[in-house]
């Protein structure tokens, strides 16, 4: 997919942002064969000590940062392996009295991550997506509360309609996020864990969903149409003691 001119992503971010109301940076997420590759970004960021990748997510969703990364760049083997910086530990043996309460345990949720194949790419940016800088990214992440992510998953319904089937792998839940979506190109929706929460900055009352930037779209032009059919965010509540027979006639059957 060629990639959109920036006044493109800036209408797609001022579309979703004029439906759901969203208060973090709608960021992109792109990987690179080779470093050279992502350093030519322009305006391009590089750290200058370890982070997780859940606090380089962060620099473009909360402080609108462009920012580039290498393995070296990261703190540990788990960062690293998610987006295919570093072969995948399957043992998990270090987590073993930490966040599990045995060895079959921690192998399991190892095993259970979705991570880029390791081997092919050398660098990972994150960029604000209205900014246009990663031309196109691989993925665009969107930080939402539940109530604004159930809207942006019906408009992903609205047309050729399909049952989404998403993961929770508890702690290293990135895996269910930009991990799956980067290894698959399927919509991935996730429960940001204690980790991205902790040092990533997420707080408790968002969720994450990583998509491509043509599901993304996709997403918006069906919260259009819901829009136009009068289901919107933000919902209103319309009372539980109400008789609810007028607004399901409006919600639930067309006019």
């Amino acid at each position: 997919m060629s990639g959109p001119h920036p006044n493109d992503a800036q209408r797609l971010v001022a579309d979703l942002n004029a439906l759901l109301r969203l208060k973090t940076t709608v960021t992109g997420m792109k990987l690179f064969e080779t470093v050279e590759a992502m350093e030519a970004i322009p305006r391009i960021r590089r750290p200058k000590t370890v982070h997780t990748t859940d606090q380089i997510v962060s620099m473009a969703s909360r402080l609108g940062w462009t920012v580039g990364i290498t393995a070296e760049d990261l703190v540990g083997q788990q960062c690293r392996a998610v987006v295919g910086l570093a072969p995948r530990d399957e043992t998990g043996s270090r987590y073993v009295g930490v966040w599990h309460g045995d060895a079959e345990s921690a192998a399991g949720r190892q095993q259970a991550l979705s991570c880029v194949p390791h081997g092919r790419y050398q660098a990972l940016a994150v960029s604000p997506l209205e900014s246009g800088r990663l031309d196109p990214p691989d993925i665009v992440l969107v930080y939402a509360t539940p109530g604004q992510m159930i809207i942006l998953i019906n408009g992903l319904q609205y047309t050729g309609y399909r049952k989404f089937e998403w993961s929770v792998v508890g702690e290293t839940a990135c895996a269910d996020s930009w991990g799956r979506a980067l290894a698959t190109g399927e919509p991935s929706l996730s429960l940001p864990c204690f980790a991205e929460r902790r040092y990533g900055g997420v707080p408790d009352e968002e969720m994450l969903m990583a998509l491509k930037p043509e599901d993304l779209r996709k997403a918006v032009e069906g919260m259009q149409a819901l829009a136009r059919n009068g289901i919107r965010y933000p919902i209103p509540p319309y009372g539980i003691q109400n008789d609810p027979s007028a607004g399901m006639g409006v919600s639930y059957a067309k006019a």
